[in-house]
């Protein structure tokens, strides 16, 4: 997905349709084994199934739209690499990830930050999708309302994760610790939205413009 981005403005309409075609097909199958062999021998059973089911989840509805709704190959690209991030997540378990050991020792911290990079993408990635979404079904009229009901869904979506995470606690007590990820932070579910939040803001400051463009080209697809 990623690979098609910066193509976009130099490929015609069909070839690039194609090229694109072929290249979400691929990052499909790269997802679905990159699910299995995490899936071989992962830290914790129960923590990988809770971790990559919205990766489960997704990738049906992402098929299952792609001919009557289609996405913008930066939303399709930006999809891919948090399903990425929610797969290793779930392999190692985020207080476990190696590359957040080595983020805590580079920015001397005393805990594995890989759970914030998550929750930097359950911003960045909604924000987008759903920009996408009521920029398309003209639902919204007005840049600063189109913003402001981005930020509100996104905080709803990561309150709404949290309230899921406090269940799941709820329910299977100790044996949560290794899906919440707290490693004995008491703020961790402050630091969890805001860190959305903080995704959710820089999808809009840095990608706004690019995401338009797109989707006007692919409007324009959907038109012919």
């Amino acid at each position: 997905m990623i690979a098609v981005v910066g193509l976009s403005h130099r490929l015609p309409i069909s070839r690039y349709a194609m090229q694109r075609h072929q290249t979400l097909i691929l990052a499909s199958l790269v997802l679905i084994a990159l699910l299995a062999l995490s899936g071989t021998h992962p830290y914790d059973r129960a923590t990988w199934v809770l971790e990559v089911f919205p990766v489960i989840i997704a990738l049906p509805i992402l098929w299952a739209t792609y001919r009557k709704f289609p996405l913008t190959t930066l939303v399709y690209s930006c999809i891919f690499v948090h399903a990425l991030v929610l797969i290793v997540g779930g392999t190692y378990t985020y207080a476990r990830v190696p590359l957040g050991f080595e983020l805590a020792e580079f920015l001397n911290l005393n805990r594995n930050p890989y759970d914030k990079i998550g929750h930097f993408f359950q911003g960045f990635v909604p924000a987008l999708v759903v920009r996408e979404i009521l920029i398309r079904g003209q639902y919204v009229r007005g840049k600063k309302m189109l913003r402001f009901i981005i930020i509100s869904v996104v905080l709803a979506i990561s309150a709404t994760y949290e309230l899921i995470e406090w269940s799941v606690a709820i329910a299977i007590g100790q044996g949560a610790d290794e899906f919440l990820g707290t490693q004995g932070y008491l703020w961790d579910t402050q630091s969890d939205m805001f860190f959305a939040l903080i995704g959710a803001i820089t999808a809009l400051v840095l990608f706004s413009q690019l995401h338009d463009r797109q989707i006007e080209r692919e409007e324009s697809n959907n038109k012919d």
